[in-house]
């Protein structure tokens, strides 16, 4: 088959979108189209203001090939809950057999039309063929996870005309939605929902970590709901080998229950089926904290969940200030200190809230200076620390207690040069430590529990290159590294498993990696600063050093990016987002406290980080 591309001046079109603002609807006329060829690079509708719905109009009598395609593309783009207004540009059997939840593809820009010819220029006239093609940007699969894509997309779509009614509709197209970048943003959020780290505690207690499973749900179609469902589906596939779900295996919806909407209290009541209906009262707590923190972020707020067995029974009620109490949830515990090297390369702290100025030494061996450093990390309980000296040859770990002496090295690595030894330590939600060692030779990357013993070497399956940064999220399942490779560095998620019987030593992988920053060419700083974000330092191709949030999932967060830093070095920020983000620039270590500019802590210090 051949392609024919018709330019030209676009006719006005009878097609429309509606949109609803403050309860008034307003119809806003869209592109007009020939009757075949092409419509390149149209967004179906612009981006508009987050508190605007838009409702695409059903096809008009007569309409023309053309509309009939752009029409369903647009109606795609629509707050139209079950995609009804689609569905009309289909035929009966169609619509009954597209499943537009199964995934979406966002391109850069709208997907472009293209008719399609027969060969030798014969035309059936009851018949024809488009060509859907763009730019990849990302995909969303039908567990609602987003990853980034690149590659041309190309689907062809199939009209015929009904032989009773004469009209055109769409008989044959591929599952799923697609739409530009702009639609994309406008129609869906990015929301975290939340599970248990199935092989983690916090610290040395039984009690479940929280983990952050971001997804994207439709924005004004019933987000809430939206979210309890996807809940209950379970986790997203790259996460669910390491996080476990309190709700039994099939557990949904009471049938007939279409919305769950909070009451004046802001209260919740969830009927499910009859799976839940003999949960005892511990694992129904746990249940409702999984909502609760699942549903945190909406507005209204949700401060109490009530969950109903099938017979609309009470199974429990849980409060939001209850919930803390039955799962760690972010930073194990609040940050008492932000930790730093000052001009002595010994350790020195100050308050985390961002008061004052002055640092003092830590208690213990590394806040002497008879050990001169080049990294650190503390614990997250903050009663032990780790150091890398200064030629970045040797790990220290010593005890925040004054008076607590320094051992011999833990580790040594064997690398030649500073660049081709020790990276920066890391500690887990279970009082692990991380680091990796670069040397050429030998690089690897290594678990030590406790921080004592023999460190356990960690496999990294599908690893394309060498690490050079190490930070493990506070979940204890999730691992950042920046990974070099032919002089580019990039910043990779990946999932942490563990497994051996206790006792022995364990088996610890990371698996699975993925890219979370695919348009940036060098990363050269990074840290977690929230359950799903991190804060990243780096340039696009050929472009300047910038900072800015990334999400595990490669996606970019809404809101602002940090202020603008000139010379940073390295970054440090906390899980708990009420601290500042810190970091060392040119002008020494300075924060940035919410809602203002960059301040100064002091002129000279290196290695800021928070707990972890």
């Amino acid at each position: 088959m051949g392609a024919d591309r018709v330019g030209g001046a676009r006719r006005k079109s009878a097609r429309a979108v509606a949109y609803i603002a403050c309860g008034v609807v307003v119809l806003a006329g869209c592109a007009s189209m020939p009757d075949s060829g092409d419509l390149r690079g149209v967004e179906s509708t612009p981006r508009q203001d987050t508190q605007v719905r838009v409702f695409a109009m059903p096809p008009q009598e007569d309409a023309s090939q053309a509309e009939i395609v752009q029409g369903f593309l647009e109606a795609l783009t629509s707050d139209d809950p079950n995609f009804k207004t689609a569905r009309m540009y289909l035929t009966a059997k169609a619509a009954r057999n597209w499943q537009p939840e199964l995934s979406t593809t966002v391109l850069a820009d709208g997907p472009s039309t293209e008719a399609v010819r027969a060969p030798g220029g014969q035309e059936d006239t009851d018949t024809f063929t488009y060509t859907l093609t763009g730019d990849q940007v990302a995909t969303v699969d039908a567990r609602q996870a987003y990853a980034p894509a690149d590659g041309r997309y190309s689907r062809r779509v199939h009209l015929t005309k009904d032989a009773k009614s004469g009209q055109w509709r769409i008989d044959a197209l591929p599952q799923g939605v697609v739409m530009g970048s702009s639609d994309f943003q406008r129609n869906y959020m990015s929301v975290n929902k939340y599970y248990f780290a199935s092989n983690t505690s916090a610290g040395s207690t039984s009690e479940p970590i929280a983990v952050a499973d971001p997804v994207f749900v439709r924005r004004r179609v019933d987000p809430m709901t939206q979210m309890v469902r996807s809940l209950l589906n379970g986790p997203t596939s790259w996460l669910g080998p390491v996080v476990r779900s309190s709700f039994p295996t099939g557990t949904a919806l009471r049938k007939g229950v279409t919305s769950l909407t909070p009451d004046d209290q802001n209260k919740l009541t969830v009927p499910l089926n009859q799976r839940a209906s003999r949960v005892g009262l511990v694992r129904c707590n746990e249940m409702a904290t999984q909502i609760l923190y699942t549903l945190q972020t909406m507005t209204p707020t949700v401060d109490k969940v009530e969950l109903q067995a099938s017979n609309g029974a009470q199974l429990c009620v849980l409060r939001e200030s209850d919930a803390k109490d039955l799962a760690a949830h972010g930073p194990i515990r609040h940050p008492g200190y932000l930790y730093f090297l000052d001009d002595k390369h010994r350790l020195v702290r100050i308050s985390s809230e961002g008061r004052g100025t002055h640092a003092d030494p830590v208690p213990g061996a590394l806040g002497t200076g008879d050990k001169q450093l080049r990294s650190v990390a503390v614990s997250r309980d903050e009663e032990t620390a780790a150091g890398v000296g200064l030629d970045g040859k040797s790990l220290y770990v010593g005890s925040l207690v004054s008076g607590a002496s320094l051992g011999d090295p833990v580790l040594t690595s064997q690398g030649k040069t500073e660049d081709d030894r020790l990276t920066a330590p890391s500690w887990d939600a279970q009082g692990d430590l991380w680091v990796a060692d670069r040397d050429p030779k030998n690089p690897r990357l290594l678990l030590l529990q406790k921080g004592a013993g023999q460190p356990v070497p960690v496999e990294t399956l599908g690893l394309d290159g060498r690490i050079e940064s190490v930070r493990v999220a506070a979940d204890g399942v999730r691992i950042a590294l920046v990974v070099e490779k032919n002089g580019k560095r990039s910043l990779f998620i990946g999932r942490i498993q563990r497994s051996g019987a206790t006792g022995e030593q364990p088996v610890v992988s990371v698996l699975e990696l993925r890219s979370a920053t695919p348009d940036l060419e060098e990363i050269t700083a990074m840290s977690w600063a929230g359950d799903s974000r991190l804060v990243v330092v780096g340039r696009e191709q050929e472009g300047v050093l910038q900072m800015r949030y990334v999400q595990v999932d490669g996606s970019t967060p809404e809101g602002p990016a940090p202020a603008a830093l000139t010379g940073v070095k390295e970054i440090a920020a906390s899980e708990d987002d009420k601290l500042p983000l810190v970091a060392y620039s040119e002008d020494g270590i300075v924060r940035l406290p919410t809602g203002a500019q960059w301040q100064k802590v002091v002129k000279t210090g290196s290695a800021p980080v928070y707990p972890g």
